[in-house]
């Protein structure tokens, strides 16, 4: 196997677009790192911020496993329709509709998120 495959096996997506199915109303885009949907961890953190255009929903995903160095690789995090997150982690969908500001963390070993203040 030479590198462009390893890539290219190392960047499959947890959930193939064919199985992604429609969850929610569309509400925009938003950003997830590739630790929920190439490496298919849960979300563990997600906060919704004031959006930068119309089409985004002002929502960034993460597993709470993310460093900083992590996260600053533009390489790690990608612009994903809300509703592709959601299939994911469908555990996130009572909380969608929260108000900007609003961020939240995974309740250990649940499908539960608690506000964080």
């Amino acid at each position: 196997m030479n590198e462009t495959e390893k890539i290219k096996i190392s960047k499959a997506f947890a959930i193939q677009s064919d199985k992604i199915g429609d969850l929610i109303p569309d509400i925009g885009y938003c950003f997830a790192t590739n630790k929920i949907t190439i490496e298919g961890m849960k979300v563990g953190y997600m906060y919704r911020e004031v959006p930068d255009r119309d089409s985004d929903s002002g929502w960034r995903f993460f597993s709470g496993t993310e460093s900083q160095d992590y996260v600053d690789n533009p390489e790690n995090l990608k612009i994903y329709d809300v509703n592709t997150i959601a299939n994911y982690d469908p555990d996130i969908i009572p909380y969608l509709d929260s108000d900007y500001g609003a961020e939240y963390e995974r309740l250990q070993d649940s499908h539960f998120f608690k506000m964080i203040d």
